[in-house]
């Protein structure tokens, strides 16, 4: 599992039948405190994330595991939106708000 930060969307109308229907955005990895590490890739989105949300993303044969997902061709897929992370004791994200 991997942190990443939601920064855009993809938009495809031409694309496998395996992917109607799912919402693909594109996701920066992210370091414990919630800032981008500069690498991005596109994950499926199962839980109704957003741009700016810190997520908790799946990648390869896991991200076929979720009830959108399942049996379909997909690589990553956002499967939690992150409310805080604590390391070593320490709060080092919270997400605002909360």
């Amino acid at each position: 599992m991997r942190l990443g930060n939601v920064v855009g969307a993809v938009v495809s109308t031409v694309k496998d039948e395996g992917l109607d229907g799912l919402k693909l955005l594109v996701v920066e990895d992210a370091d414990i405190y919630g800032r981008g590490k500069g690498s991005h890739y596109v994950a499926v989105d199962a839980v109704g994330a957003g741009r700016g949300e810190l997520v908790l993303t799946a990648a390869g044969s896991s991200a076929r595991q979720t009830r959108s997902t399942k049996d379909r061709p997909v690589d990553a897929v956002i499967m939690a939106i992150v409310e805080t992370v604590e390391a070593n004791g320490e709060i080092t994200y919270r997400k605002a708000g909360k």
